[in-house]
């Protein structure tokens, strides 16, 4: 299970509760207790998002999952570091550096970047176009992963360290390869000039669901961040991401599949709904419609609120250049549930399109136990709708209902990321020793 540390919670307007400050989405000590909180409850990981647009309160993944390593001991830190507008060799020393502070525990997660308005703050006149951009990703990753197995690493030089005073042994002393990498897109020399991540490479976490991000994601990844409404639906994405893995080599236990899991668990189903329809009640419509307008050729607040969305307004997946694959969910969504405008704006407000439960923790570990058994994930995204409340009693209430039924782990066994999710550490592929 990871932990999607977002602001004061995952729905839209946690940050209106009373108990709410978004003042602390700036604060370290604000994060520090979202991470133990996780950890207490025995968590695989923490993933924080990041963005290079708009006007909210986001502070810089790797920096901030690097002062959160020093706060816990054992929960993965995985940091989004989009592709589209970094360098190879950049991101490559900044998850091998956050990788060696914490012992082991990173991970990366890679996107390509949603947002036209992007591009604007590199100097680029548009963001590149849907596929292009996982063509630009896919290369971007293997450049990377060839400066990591040029890495210093004492296991290949007979157990030296990469630096041994009393022998004379310097890091340029036959043991470091040059990465050598020519591409489409990129061109990396090297040689790297960190040692070799202790995973080998920081886990690789990948969240695309359009063609372009499955065919991606089979290659690539070792963790899919998913989104699904329904059971079905993630049943059938997950038996189409692992059946992609053989063309590539790959086993099923190689790739870890976890759906985003939007939770407001109380003791009783009247206390839960309770919190949702407080969460629901400060919903600002009118910009809620503002948002979601975007997604369709029309204004939708000139349409009646208890009135049907105007479904054939809607742009189709292939009409925009991001986020394809929620595009497509959310008008299955609408079409299928026969939603109105108003009931629209809050199942999107409560989930952004993810698989959002209100309820006891019993019926929350029952559907988590189905989805789990019956091939629908390996795993959950989790992502409370308020912080810190929710995850507290996410990690309080279901996390011990899970381990009763011998789902959960009641300690951690290994020490890295890799060994938390089952991972085999990669042999690396690349290394030209000179």
């Amino acid at each position: 299970m990871n932990l999607f540390a977002h602001g004061t919670g995952h729905h839209e307007a946690a940050w209106r509760l009373p108990e709410a400050d978004p003042r602390q989405t700036l604060d370290i000590d604000y994060y520090r207790h979202l991470a133990r909180v996780a950890e207490r409850g025995l968590m695989d990981s923490l993933f924080v998002s990041d963005a290079y647009f708009g006007r909210i309160n986001k502070l810089e993944a790797t920096t901030l999952l690097a002062a959160l390593s020093a706060a816990t001991e054992r929960i993965g830190l995985i940091a989004t570091v989009g592709t589209t507008y970094c360098e190879p060799y950049h991101l490559a020393r900044q998850a091998a550096t956050l990788d060696h502070i914490s012992g082991g525990r990173a991970g990366w997660n890679i996107v390509t970047g949603s947002a036209d308005a992007s591009s604007l703050n590199f100097g680029k006149a548009e963001h590149p176009e849907h596929s292009r951009r996982y063509r630009i990703a896919e290369e971007f990753v293997d450049a990377v992963k060839r400066l990591w197995d040029g890495g210093i690493d004492p296991a290949l030089s007979g157990g030296a360290q990469p630096v041994d005073g009393p022998s004379g042994l310097r890091p340029d002393s036959g043991i470091v390869g040059e990465a050598g990498f020519e591409g489409e897109y990129y061109s990396v020399k090297g040689p790297f000039n960190l040692p070799r991540p202790p995973q080998g490479y920081p886990v690789l976490v990948q969240a695309g669901s359009s063609e372009s991000g499955r065919a991606m994601g089979a290659r690539v990844a070792e963790v899919v961040f998913t989104a699904q409404q329904t059971f079905d639906a993630a049943r059938e994405f997950y038996a189409d991401l692992k059946s992609r893995l053989p063309a590539y080599g790959r086993l099923p236990e190689q790739l870890v599949i976890m759906p985003g899991l939007c939770p407001i668990v109380a003791d009783t189903e009247a206390e839960a709904r309770e919190l949702e329809a407080e969460l629901n009640e400060h919903v600002n419509m009118q910009d809620a419609l503002k948002r979601l307008s975007s997604r369709f050729e029309a204004d939708l607040s000139e349409y009646p609120l208890d009135g049907p969305v105007p479904l054939h307004k809607a742009k189709l997946p292939g009409e925009i250049n991001a986020l394809r694959s929620r595009q497509q969910l959310l008008l299955d969504m609408i079409e299928e549930e026969s939603l109105t405008i108003r009931q629209f704006v809050r199942r999107f407000a409560n989930g952004r399109g993810h698989f959002a439960f209100t309820g006891t923790a019993v019926r929350l570990a029952d559907e988590m136990e189905k989805w789990f058994l019956r091939g629908a994930a390996d795993g959950f995204n989790i992502m409370p709708q308020s912080f810190p409340g929710g995850l507290e009693a996410f990690v309080d209430k279901v996390i011990p209902e899970l381990q009763n039924r011998k789902l959960f782990r009641e300690a951690y066994e290994g020490t890295t990321l890799r060994e938390h999710l089952g991972l085999a550490m990669p042999v690396p592929r690349y290394r030209a020793l000179r």
